[in-house]
């Protein structure tokens, strides 16, 4: 037992869970514990805007596998993160963010830059806090991190008073805390595994359906294995791409929306889809009642929640997906095959044989899939590749092989714009030794360009690939196809030069008006020790295809514009 301020308490809190580096911003109503920053070890990354600050405490868990941690002051500081904060939830990353917090005899009377954080980010956390006495901090700091990494990931709020973070008191630091009311159901039931095992063993065609949960979990390996031993094709969602290697020969890439063609084609024919730390998204699945209506589907994840949320099945698992995936291969391996998957196997390969693979658009301009399927040749395979949201987003989705685990950070469930530069900060934070890249709208970008200066200042050199269509362009896509080319509030222009603009942060800016010019431009970036932002104009015309139209099953995949299917 210790008597130190609440502010210390707080920091060493975070220095037993291992945190070393905090993104944040300051202000008014949490000077104390940034005045308590200059006497730890904790390394500060100054953010240019509190949003960006929680993208890169994101970027950092996602890269990581463990809490990223963002700070902000009261009021509009507090605010600011909730875009992050909601982002996080969406997405299940975990993070921790801190906010100062008016006095505590000022609370409820509307003082100076006051606001109810903690209500207004009840919807979006796994929980938020709110110690009301400096000893509360240290048992909150263990909880927190606690809820925060364990079940189903996500964020979690400490709100601190002002005079709390001030006050001194005796402190006693749990070694370890048990949270009454909360204990995540990590192991599945046998018989269910059991009976999940019957049903891929004497399916026809079944497929597996790879989501965010194998990454958490860090059950590629585990993932590999059932799909190895079952022969059976692969696909993932958008947030699970990485989780089995699109490189691997069972791997048909990611279904929905914007996902490949082959792998929306082959699940719609499968009888059994085992489907993995998904929650059955309505970008995945298309058209919930058409999805998987021919199917027995085994859906394994640790939130009970989302077991038949989106999508009846025939049999629920609720557990941590590693844990089931290495019960399901020794269920499997005490168990005869019974089925010939031989026949479903050739289909599988006629129906990647059918699928044209197009580089879509004309003219001698960048096409976009070039240099998405470039940056994918030049990037060694544990390099990272953070997305914006918008055709950039797309684009990677549909020709960017994701080889690894946690090195495709994208903001699926909210997806927000302007994520990916602050994610890829904070991720190369997380891996400074592995080079990361930022694929980009120019839309998106011009949202968090003042990340620029943390990357200058903090000497942080990431590379930021800007597809510049000058418009809002998925936006537009929309527009161009649903609304009849009545295109409203899109047009973005070419202000700024963003070569100019980069070069005014002391970054480095070029621009590739070809596949050549941008190679060149990526194999210096690539070995430059600062941040470099590749300028690439591109055709606002040229739409992102295949695509399923939204309110359609996966089966009605068009090719064009003008509706081939």
């Amino acid at each position: 037992m210790s008597k130190i301020s609440g502010s210390q308490a707080l920091l060493e809190g975070l220095w037993n869970e291992g945190v070393r580096v905090v993104f944040g911003l300051p202000g008014g109503a949490i000077m104390p514990v940034y005045d308590a920053l200059l006497d730890s070890e904790i390394r500060h990354i100054l953010a240019r805007h509190e949003q960006s600050a929680a993208h890169m405490a994101d970027g950092y868990a996602r890269a990581s596998g463990r809490p990223g941690v963002c700070i902000a002051t009261s009021g509009p500081g507090a605010t600011n993160l909730v875009t992050g904060i909601a982002t996080a939830f969406a997405d299940s990353s975990p993070i921790i963010a801190i906010t100062g917090q008016v006095a505590t005899p000022t609370i409820g009377k509307d003082s100076f830059q006051e606001c109810d954080i903690v209500g207004i980010v009840t919807p979006v956390t796994k929980y938020a806090f709110q110690p009301m006495q400096p000893q509360e901090i240290p048992l909150v700091v263990k909880k927190a991190f606690k809820i925060a990494s364990t079940g189903r990931p996500g964020p979690v709020l400490i709100d601190l008073p002002r005079d709390i973070q001030i006050n001194v008191a005796d402190m006693n630091v749990p070694k370890k805390v048990d949270i009454r009311g909360y204990n995540p159901h990590i192991t599945p039931h046998p018989v269910q595994i059991k009976k999940a095992a019957d049903l891929l063993l004497n399916s026809d065609k079944p497929i597996i359906w790879s989501g965010g949960g194998v990454i958490i979990s860090n059950a590629a390996t585990l993932l590999r294995e059932v799909a190895e031993f079952l022969m059976a094709p692969v696909v993932t969602s958008l947030i699970g791409k990485g989780g089995f290697p699109e490189n691997h020969p069972l791997s048909l890439g990611p279904i929905g929306m914007h996902g490949r063609p082959e792998a929306n084609k082959t699940i719609c024919e499968a009888d059994c889809i085992l489907a993995v730390g998904v929650r059955f998204s309505d970008r995945s699945t298309g058209r919930f009642d058409e999805f998987g209506k021919d199917a027995r589907i085994i859906h394994i994840d640790i939130d009970p929640a989302e077991l038949g949320k989106n999508k009846k099945v025939e049999l629920p698992i609720v557990s941590d997906v590693g844990i089931a995936l290495k019960s399901l291969i020794a269920s499997m391996k005490r168990k005869i095959v019974k089925k010939d998957k031989t026949l479903w196997q050739k289909r599988v390969q006629e129906i990647k044989s059918q699928i044209r693979e197009g580089d879509f658009g004309s003219g001698n301009g960048i096409y976009q899939s070039q240099i998405v399927k470039k940056i994918r040749e030049l990037l060694p395979s544990n390099g990272i590749l953070t997305t914006e949201v918008g055709k950039n987003q797309m684009w990677g989705e549909l020709y960017y092989q994701v080889i690894e685990p946690r090195t495709w950070i994208t903001s699926t469930g909210l997806g927000t714009m302007g994520f990916g530069f602050p994610a890829a900060i904070g991720a190369k934070v997380a891996k400074p030794d592995v080079p990361v890249v930022d694929l980009a709208g120019d839309g998106s970008f011009r949202m968090t360009e003042n990340s620029l200066s943390t990357c200058m200042a903090e000497d942080i050199p990431v590379i930021v690939v800007i597809l510049n269509n000058s418009t809002l362009g998925m936006v537009e896509q929309w527009q161009r196809l649903f609304y009849d080319r009545r295109y409203s509030g899109v047009k973005l222009g070419n202000i700024p030069d963003f070569v100019k603009l980069v070069e005014a942060y002391g970054a480095q800016g070029l621009h590739a008006q070809s596949i050549k010019e941008f190679e060149k431009a990526f194999k210096e970036a690539i070995i430059s020790d600062v941040t470099t932002v590749i300028d690439c104009p591109v055709s606002p015309e040229e739409d992102v295809f295949p695509f399923v139209p939204p309110g359609r099953g996966l089966n009605e995949v068009l090719f064009d514009s003008e509706g081939q299917k």
